[in-house]
């Protein structure tokens, strides 16, 4: 169809590049040289553009106005579908690149434009910029993935401020403001408070007769533990220092600095490097710079002595979200901070009910499980929880452990509820007794689980699996943990149901103007982004992690211990990691705008709302989860 094709107005062409990818990454100095070298043309619908072995592709096609479908024939079958694509759309590079003929058959759906681009001048661009080399050579790009959030920033999240990411780009090296000062062990405590009031600070370090630094001492310590106690003023300050001292580098960011105050329910860190100490920071310098949150909601909770006021403070928990996002914070950061603050309510509200209700007549530990045991709660779903206790010694000690944690996980499953955690819908809480066991019972569950699988079992099951402790005896948990991923290990069968169930959700093929595409050509207007787009991931990784005996439940930590212990290649999972952290993103900002008009969050979106380069990702994303879902066929040829 050469002779429909027209020299394109250069104001015409730049106007289309500017907002495409990955053009849109290129200058003016590199664009200029080609606007010459472009052509457009017209092909009615049902116009085979591309025919499969048989096209030279002499020109890089992008689809100006119109759409076309992508297809391969095999000697089996014909017209299989690969993609759709609609305005931006390219095709035509990888054939340039290997320098063969069409590979798949490109065919318009409708009347459509495309404009063409020189092979040579193609190349030159390919040369000219890595970046836009990578777009066609590889499967996620960081640079794509970089621009989506920048955008989402921008144009959804209102409010944010460039400074404001600070919290995430600083180290907190940088927040310090003087060197620090040191005292000697055998220095008293009212020389110590002295040179602290003439210096004007808030702590001194402590060194030994060697120099070394082997304490802390701040005015907390001098007021708590001296004037509250009754202390005499000569005691030296080895006596009320803190030891050891809490450390974290000092070229960590100043986001992980605020979550060791909040991890630690510490004041004072003593950042280091190879040189050794170099400061202090106190939580007052972060917040100083930060703001409010999470520092101040945290700080609230942690000085709650009554339940009710757990109430309205776990409410405010989820606006932290919006605060966040606005400081520039990607979900990683979100899902760490709100698992802290999720815990601190937690662990408040058991601590107050156990003095109320006295000490267990056995040692207990309160589990979270699904996406709170994972550490990937945001906005509030409902209560995921169990209990496992210490295997009673006696009958009467039997008797007296169901009666307490029986009163135990009614209240406090009552009163998360009041603070804004709804019920499970499957009765999955403390509150119901099956949930609610001693160690030995729990072992027969996962026996049962894992030794005898029932794929019908297996599949509500999983939740179980990325149970984390978060209150009380850990090591209940730790073990009952080691010994299921010993047995999992030894059990390929259940690995193969669960892998079975890996592969019951596929995800869409592309999208093609406000619709999503199936595989098998069908279209819907609504896309879930937990079922079709985040669970592929969490499936996954749980899949992997229990294969080789990895005992972290956080779905980016798993990859990244698969990464590491050599299972997979790093490129491989640094792709699965930042395409299931986007769709947390995308998500997050769907809930959000639901959330803010007081409706629940839910994950279904429509196509309609996604910018082209939001689709553009996504697509991507669809394509990791395919190589995900693939390299478990691989591995379990066996799952039909």
């Amino acid at each position: 169809m050469a002779e429909s094709r027209h020299s394109v107005t250069p104001r015409v062409l730049v106007e289309f590049l500017r907002k495409t990818p990955p053009f849109n990454l290129l200058d003016e100095a590199r664009l200029e040289p080609t606007y010459g070298r472009w052509v457009i043309d017209y092909y009615p619908k049902g116009a085979l553009i591309f025919k499969q072995d048989v096209t030279e592709v002499t020109h890089l096609c992008l689809v100006q106005k119109g759409g076309v479908k992508v297809y391969f024939d095999t000697a089996d079958t014909t017209g299989t579908l690969r993609d759709f694509g609609g305005e931006g759309a390219a095709f035509g590079a990888l054939n340039i690149l290997r320098g063969n003929r069409a590979e798949l058959n490109v065919e318009a759906v409708e009347d459509t434009f495309c404009f063409l681009l020189e092979k040579e001048a193609f190349l030159e661009l390919i040369a000219s910029d890595p970046r836009f080399a990578g777009f066609f050579l590889e499967g996620l790009h960081e640079e794509m993935v970089c621009a989506t959030y920048s955008e989402i920033f921008f144009e959804r999240v209102k409010g944010r401020r460039q400074e404001s990411l600070y919290l995430f780009d600083t180290q907190v090296q940088e927040v310090i403001r003087r060197a620090p000062e040191s005292v000697v062990v055998t220095t008293t405590v009212q020389q110590a408070a002295a040179r602290m009031d003439q210096l004007g600070i808030g702590s001194l370090l402590v060194r030994d007769t060697a120099g070394l630094i082997v304490g802390i001492v701040t005015d907390k310590d001098l007021r708590g533990k001296v004037v509250a106690e009754g202390l005499d003023y000569s005691v030296a300050v080895e006596t009320v220092m803190t030891a050891p001292v809490r450390t974290i580098p000092a070229r960590a960011v100043c986001f992980d600095a605020m979550l060791e105050h909040i991890r630690k329910a510490i004041d004072h860190l003593v950042l280091e490097d190879e040189q050794g100490i170099r400061g202090v920071v106190t939580a007052h310098d972060i917040m100083v710079y930060q703001g409010a949150w999470p520092l101040y909601l945290f700080r609230e909770i942690v000085s709650q002595r009554t339940i009710e006021g757990l109430y309205d403070l776990s409410k405010k928990a989820p606006l932290a979200v919006r605060t966040l996002m606005e400081e520039g914070a990607r979900p990683n950061h979100i899902m760490r901070v709100m698992t802290l603050l999720n815990d601190s309510i937690l662990n408040c509200l058991l601590d107050l009910l156990l003095a109320q209700m006295g000490p267990p007549p056995v040692p207990f530990c309160w589990l979270s499980l699904g996406s709170d045991g994972r550490k990937e709660q945001t906005f509030r779903t409902d209560q995921d929880n169990a209990l496992v206790y210490a295997d009673p010694e006696t009958n009467f000690e039997r008797h007296a452990a169901e009666i307490y944690f029986e009163a135990l996980g009614a209240r406090a499953v009552d009163h998360l509820e009041s603070c804004g955690y709804p019920r499970c819908k499957n009765d999955i809480m403390v509150s119901n007794s099956r949930w609610r066991q001693p160690y030995h019972v729990w072992e027969h569950y996962f026996d049962g689980w894992i030794t005898s699988p029932d794929p019908r079992e297996v599949a509500s099951a999983t939740i179980f699996f990325d149970f984390r402790p978060v209150y009380g005896d850990r090591s209940l948990a730790e073990r009952l943990r080691g010994r299921l991923t010993d047995l999992v290990q030894r059990q390929h069968m259940f690995q193969i149901h669960l892998a079975g169930e890996c592969l019951q959700s596929w995800p869409p093929l592309s999208f093609f103007r406000n619709f999503v595409v199936e595989k098998d050509g069908k279209r819907s207007n609504q896309l879930d982004l937990k079922s079709r787009g985040m669970s592929p991931f969490v499936n996954f990784a749980r899949l992997m992690a229990l294969r080789y005996g990895i005992e972290e439940t956080n779905t980016l930590g798993r990859l990244q211990h698969l990464s590491e212990n050599g299972h997979f290649r790093p490129e491989f999972c640094d792709d699965a990691r930042e395409a299931y952290e986007f769709q947390i993103h995308l998500n997050l900002i769907h809930q959000l705008r639901i959330a803010e008009t007081g409706m629940p969050a839910e994950s279904r979106i429509d196509p309609a709302e996604l910018s082209h380069l939001e689709r553009r990702t996504l697509k991507e994303a669809f394509g990791v989860i395919d190589r995900l879902l693939n390299l478990v066929k691989q591995e379990f040829p066996s799952v039909m």
